[in-house]
């Protein structure tokens, strides 16, 4: 409820100050893009989101790019370090009041669980607004089809298929949900088998969990493993709970049952080919703001 009217408040916000601006000419609309994702206070991690700034820069040369994080916690974090990161109804209020008339939301999502359905109800409300943008539409987060999958699949693959062996396997940290979206994650690793019966998937907060791999592992008889985060950035996730030295960590409850760990610390938003799957999907909601 709280969120609701905050949203509404926003909403408000948006159209008195859409009343408050010029008249424009409906025949030459003003585009703009808003790529939204969770959001890290990860110094580090962030360079991810400048490496899929310049590739939407690239394929949209003439058209300016605006951010926004759905994380409460992210935001209110980096605002107490003196730096402000606008919530989608936030972003879109403000580029509605300095009169953009064509909005293109890009999800940097790894799913679509809850953070891209509250992300979708937005782009809604704010599309319904009187006097307020003309046309919004909203891209899809990475995993959404069959076809993102079975290209992000033959990505892993061809990039991380020779760190597998018959003794050696990769392992990727998922974030997970208790979403019903989270059966995107099993989902994922029958694409995943399909390419190679090495590399798996757990999550952190979904099924499956590193405790579902463990007997895979055991029964393939890995004895090297190399940890991956499967997520748009290394944020804290990452750093901590894939490859940190506490007790609880995967890398710890690995070595504890005598793997040999190799973390890796990279997101997937650093991959060309992955930020050309979220591109893709850009490249289609932009095209669907001008459908008649």
């Amino acid at each position: 409820m709280k969120s609701f009217l905050s949203l509404v408040i926003i909403m408000a916000a948006s159209v008195s100050l859409l009343s408050q601006t010029h008249s424009r000419d409906d025949s030459e609309p003003n585009n703009g893009i808003l790529l939204v994702t969770f959001g890290t206070s990860i110094p580090r991690a962030q360079e991810a989101f400048w490496h899929i700034e310049e590739k939407v820069r690239q394929a949209f040369p003439e058209t300016e790019i605006r951010w926004a994080y759905t994380s409460n916690i992210i935001r209110n974090k980096l605002r107490s370090q003196g730096t402000s990161i606008d919530s989608p109804a936030e972003a879109l209020a403000k580029m509605g009041a300095e009169g953009f008339t064509h909005v293109a939301v890009q999800s940097l999502h790894m799913i679509p669980g809850e953070e891209f359905e509250n992300l979708a109800r937005t782009v809604w409300a704010f599309y319904h607004i009187p006097k307020g943008l003309q046309e919004v539409r909203l891209g899809t987060p990475l995993l959404t089809t069959h076809e993102d999958n079975l290209r992000m699949s033959r990505f892993i693959e061809k990039e991380f298929g020779s760190l597998t062996g018959k003794h050696e396997a990769l392992v990727f940290m998922g974030h997970g949900t208790h979403h019903h979206a989270n059966i995107h994650y099993p989902a994922f690793q029958y694409y995943l088998n399909r390419q190679n019966d090495r590399i798996f998937l757990g999550t952190v907060e979904g099924f499956p969990e590193l405790e579902d791999v463990f007997p895979v592992l055991e029964e393939e008889g890995i004895k090297e493993i190399t940890l991956l985060p499967f997520m748009t950035v290394a944020g804290d996730h990452a750093i901590n709970d894939m490859a940190g030295e506490e007790e609880d960590s995967w890398k710890s409850q690995l070595e504890s049952k005598g793997y040999i760990v190799q973390p890796i610390l990279k997101g997937l938003a650093e991959y060309e080919e992955v930020v050309d799957i979220w591109i893709d999907h850009l490249k289609c909601a932009v095209e669907e703001l001008y459908e008649e």
